[in-house]
């Protein structure tokens, strides 16, 4: 059974993938931002829920070191923390920006960093982070500084990686999908059509692909996943 680490785990989309993983048979270690969340996700014989605060470096590097201790080998981890922010470059001040990239660039590096190295030692590994198409389109970024800005940071560690990794079992996928159908979207887009927009569950099933022996010939993968939006 291959063990997962998914960050994240409660949000819409983590919910969605932590369901699609237990279904397939993976034995996930979830984590979440606070003691209160544990209960959002339902209890299941392959889940172990964590509250671990990502934002700080030592927490998170000593949380990897617990479950690769506890279970010798961490597969895959997929990185969904994450926030949103709109703003033009008139409106994005300097710590708009830190803001955007303490939440969705460091939650990741602090888990990758560690886990990246586990994967290295033992030739084998799948790191997925969520990317996001205003971080590779001008036109849908521009009123998106600070966010558009934080994710562009995970395209090129993920480029990083795999260059370190060359040769080896070991990738970073980045995944960027357009709106997903989040009850949040659909309240604050009334007049779109969600029917456009990417549903986590397909999503989840995309990256459970990723992760799977199914991509094992993919390497310096970024996949967009846009549906119709």
């Amino acid at each position: 059974m291959k063990t997962v680490i998914i960050t994240g785990a409660n949000g819409n989309l983590g919910s969605a993938v932590t369901k699609t993983f237990l279904e397939k048979g993976y034995h996930v270690v979830a984590t979440v931002m606070a003691e209160a969340m544990i209960t959002d996700l339902p209890p299941h014989q392959n889940l172990e829920v964590q509250v671990v605060n990502l934002a700080d470096e030592a927490v998170a590097a000593s949380f990897v070191q617990a479950v690769v201790t506890k279970y010798q080998t961490v597969d895959a981890a997929l990185m969904l923390v994450g926030g949103f922010a709109m703003g033009n470059i008139a409106a994005t001040a300097i710590t708009d920006i830190q803001q955007q990239i303490a939440l969705n660039f460091e939650t990741a590096y602090h888990i990758t960093r560690p886990l990246f190295q586990h994967m290295m030692e033992t030739g084998n590994g799948r790191l997925v982070f969520i990317g996001a198409r205003p971080a590779i389109e001008a036109s849908q970024g521009k009123n998106l500084i600070a966010y558009g800005l934080s994710k562009s940071l995970l395209f090129k560690l993920a480029e990083y990686l795999n260059e370190e990794a060359k040769g080896k079992n070991v990738t970073a996928t980045v995944v960027a999908p357009s709106t997903l159908d989040t009850p949040l979207n659909r309240k604050s887009m009334p007049d779109v059509d969600p029917s456009v927009w990417v549903k986590p569950s397909d999503l989840a099933e995309i990256l459970e692909f990723v992760v799977s022996e199914k991509s094992a010939a993919l390497r310096e993968s970024v996949l967009k996943v846009y549906n119709n939006a």
